[in-house]
């Protein structure tokens, strides 16, 4: 496998082809197009090539999710437990995608948690979490719309057991994405089960990231992608995380290399439950920064 190059290779043209450079309007938002006006240099078609998660874009997502308020036990196990923590998860995330052939490509996403969780009276801990790659399999079209299905796999690579489920776990995912004028919307979404290793306990989850971006001038657009999780092994249905709420976020250059920034901000208005306590706090904030790295820019 080599590394996916630009549109060329979804029309098997040379960049600037007759074929590309005579897309009518009604075509300018099709996966070709934008990828080529990407490598020009097109700060619209860059944004809406950094919003769409399985776009032909190498890059490098840095995340930070802080969540105050929140309590570090159930007060079954520590009478003392306040809700006045602060939860920090920073995800590194790269996306690299791969060309297989003149039909389909590979789009792998890998998280690499750093977690900095409360414990007892005043101590946190900090490490690295369980580390999560998913490839995606994405069809080559022309279409303003994508979608890409493959594995995930979560990996007990944590450096402290808590940190870590502790548990391999895999599944499904799929991707779903649709480009018109200035909006970028769609869904992302798996489910996993533990398989194999020992401690912790039986892993059985859903994530669901829907995400809409909207794109105004000079770089600028107004985004929303909370993440909706659900833990099926709790009781009563009380195993629920989702949050509501959105942000801004613009694309910039520092030098010549491209960053996409956004800030984001949730209420949490279902929250999981653990022993009657409800753990996590009110509100998180969502800070990213992304370096992009157009393929054969």
């Amino acid at each position: 496998m080599t590394l996916a190059e630009g549109p060329e290779l979804w029309s098997g043209a040379n960049p600037g082809s007759q074929q590309v450079q005579e897309a009518s309007p009604a075509d300018q938002d099709s996966q070709p197009v934008l990828e080529q006006k990407a490598r020009e240099d097109d700060t619209e078609a860059l944004a809406k090539e950094a919003q769409n998660p399985v776009a032909n874009l190498i890059s490098l997502p840095i995340q930070w999710n802080a969540t105050p308020g929140t309590q570090w036990a159930p007060r079954e196990l520590d009478p003392s437990a306040r809700a006045n923590r602060t939860l920090n998860v920073w995800n590194v995330q790269p996306v690299v995608p791969f060309r297989l052939n003149n039909d389909f490509f590979l789009i792998t996403r890998t998280i690499v948690p750093v977690i900095q969780r409360p414990l007892a009276g005043s101590t946190d801990i900090i490490g690295i979490g369980d580390i999560n790659p998913t490839v995606f399999l994405v069809p080559r079209t022309s279409s303003r719309f994508q979608f890409g299905i493959g594995p995930t796999v979560v990996i007990p690579s944590a450096t402290d057991v808590q940190l870590s489920s502790q548990r391999w776990s895999a599944g499904p995912a799929a991707v779903a994405v649709y480009t018109r004028g200035p909006l970028v919307a769609g869904m992302l979404a798996n489910n996993i089960w533990s398989f194999a290793g020992e401690g912790g306990r039986e892993v059985d989850s859903m994530l669901i990231q829907p995400f809409i971006s909207y794109n105004l001038a000079n770089g600028w657009y107004i985004t929303s992608s909370p993440v909706i999780t659900a833990d099926w092994t709790a009781r009563d249905g009380r195993g629920w995380t989702v949050p509501i709420g959105g942000g801004i976020g613009r694309i910039f250059k520092l030098g010549s290399q491209p960053f996409n920034a956004s800030l984001q901000g949730f209420w949490n208005v279902a929250r999981p439950e653990v022993l009657g306590d409800t753990l996590l706090g009110p509100v998180t904030i969502r800070l990213q920064i992304q370096a992009l790295f157009p393929t054969g820019g």
